[in-house]
This record gives C-alpha cells, structure tokens and sequence, in this order.
C-alpha cells in the first residue's frame, strides 16, 4: 500500500550548521528495448516535476527527516513529488547552493531511482506535473544547476561505469 499524503512541516526537518539538508532523485528508465550501450543514452529518458510554486521543472527532492536515511528520504520525495516507484542506487553526489526563495545555504544529496512502477495517483498530483523527456531536454528545462550536475553523472555513470573518487566531492557555489 502507498501513502496519498506527502508529509509537511519542518519539525523534523536535518540541519547541518544552519543549512537544510535536501534530497533528492534522477528517475530514469530506458525506453521499451533500450539499454545503454556504452555509447549514447538516446534510450535514457528522465522524470521531471513542476514546482508547486510554478512552471519550472526539476527533479523531485526535499528535505531529509530525522527518521529517515538518504535513501527513504530519495525514495519518499520520488514518491509524493513525481509518483513512481524503484530502485534507489548510489549516490551521485552532494552540493552545496544557496536556496533562491530565502538566501540561505542548503546542502542538497542527488541519488538515481530506477524506476519500476509509475502510479495514476500520488501525493501531490493535483499540485505537479510530471514529464519524461530525454536528458538534453532535461537538461534544458531543469532549473537548478546542482541538478543538471547530478544528471551528467548521472549519464556518465549509466555509459562509462563507477565514478572516480574526486567526482564525489561536494560541489560548492563559487
């Protein structure tokens, strides 16, 4: 059974010095007899939202809650933000931005779901739109920079493997 309600509120909301910590998901299947060969991603295609405060799109995230891990919470925020269900794989990284609503720094964790299950119904699927496209039209349609980040990891991961260990690093807002 699948929860129709998101959670609200920031009571148990992580903090890591004065930043909120946010995760998120890069929903990603391949189109009916893809797979990735190594050499395009023209059978990847992406999941984005609407914000619910406008047209923009993005990938689902949120923020992580005293009783969750990374994971749960990147599987939850897929869930009430984009409505599908899947496999969350390892990270692609953590970055460091400043939120354009209230000036202040957010760390933000990016994951990949491998999606499994695409629900009629979800959380807030009176107040999103959800999308697929292809990873250039994401890319393009994506607002936040971090996340366009996560997707080229994303994407270099599916096609080359493993990342190397200085892709990890936390990405600061120069």
């Amino acid at each position: 059974m699948v929860c129709l309600v998101s959670r609200t509120g920031r009571q148990l909301q992580r903090y890591n010095k004065g930043r909120r910590l946010v995760v998120g998901c890069i929903p990603y299947r391949y189109k009916a007899g893809g797979i990735m060969n190594g050499k395009t991603n023209e059978d990847l295609e992406v999941l984005v939202v609407s914000s619910q405060k406008g047209p923009d799109m993005m990938f689902p995230k949120g923020g992580w809650e005293v009783d969750e891990s990374l994971k749960e919470a990147a599987r939850r925020e897929s869930l009430e933000e984009a409505g599908v269900l899947g496999n969350v794989e390892n990270e692609l990284g953590k970055w460091r931005f400043m939120s354009k609503s209230n000036g202040k720094y957010h760390e933000g964790y990016m994951f990949p779901l491998f999606v499994t299950e695409q629900l009629d119904l979800w959380p807030e699927h009176n107040v999103r739109r959800r999308a697929w496209m292809s990873v250039a039209e994401a890319r393009e349609v994506c607002k936040h920079w971090w996340m366009k980040e996560a997707l080229d990891r994303l994407v270099n991961r599916l096609m080359f493997g493993d990342l190397d260990e200085q892709d990890q690093d936390t990405q600061l807002v120069s």
